[in-house]
């Protein structure tokens, strides 16, 4: 498991949380899968108090479910969960877009336009991890604009439900979001207009929403 290497012993639980939850989302480690601290302690290289206390954070943001004196195990992917998150972490942007916008620099949108790039050519190529990754740096570019961290907070809770299933659509050749509604939203933003970043913005979150649906 790639996501699972020993980690450096600093912000040990972070660092826990991290290793655990990307590879809950990069379905590594598959959903229904049990999973024990003492097993994934000796993976990471760390003592199982760090993981106990990741495994705590995961069953809060939905990632793991646990029965007391029985077992943990990941949570399925259900088509609900990730409807409710994508309509929370939709929100959360459309927030941090209205006020980002009139904040932006030049350097920012060159930010997000190569972040674009990067995006565009890595669904071309099928790399999920660099897609996502490259989606995740231009919207966090409005997340740093807008400087909400409770926003912030609360996007970053609930966007791993989301990217379980972005993956999988991934994994199956499709994609999940377009490089065009990011260039219609860069477009907006550097022009200044607030109404049309947050529309497009609010687009961009309901093909996720979308995703959920059934076929």
């Amino acid at each position: 498991m790639e996501a699972l290497r020993p980690v450096p012993r600093t912000l040990l639980r972070d660092r826990a949380y991290a290793a655990i939850r990307d590879a809950i989302v990069a379905g590594e480690i598959e959903p229904g899968a049990v999973v024990r601290d003492a097993d994934l302690a000796e993976r990471l290289g760390l003592s199982r108090a760090p993981v106990r206390e990741a495994f705590a954070r995961l069953v809060d943001e939905g990632l793991l479910e646990s029965k007391p004196q029985s077992y943990t195990r990941v949570t399925p992917l259900l088509a609900a969960d990730v409807r409710d998150a994508a309509a929370v972490v939709g929100a959360m942007h459309e927030l941090v877009t209205r006020i980002a916008v009139p904040r932006l620099r030049e350097a920012d949108l060159a930010a997000m336009r190569a972040a674009n790039e990067r995006f565009a050519a890595a669904v071309r190529a099928g790399d999920v991890d660099e897609a996502l990754r490259a989606d995740d740096d231009l919207h966090d570019v409005l997340v740093a604009a807008a400087g909400n961290r409770a926003a912030a907070a609360t996007a970053a809770r609930y966007t791993p439900l989301i990217r379980r299933l972005e993956r999988q659509r991934f994994g199956e050749g499709g994609s999940c979001r377009s490089a065009g509604l990011h260039e219609r939203l860069i477009e907006a933003c550097a022009g200044g207009d607030v109404a049309g970043a947050v529309a497009v913005t609010a687009e961009i979150w309901r093909t996720l929403t979308a995703l959920a649906d059934p076929d």
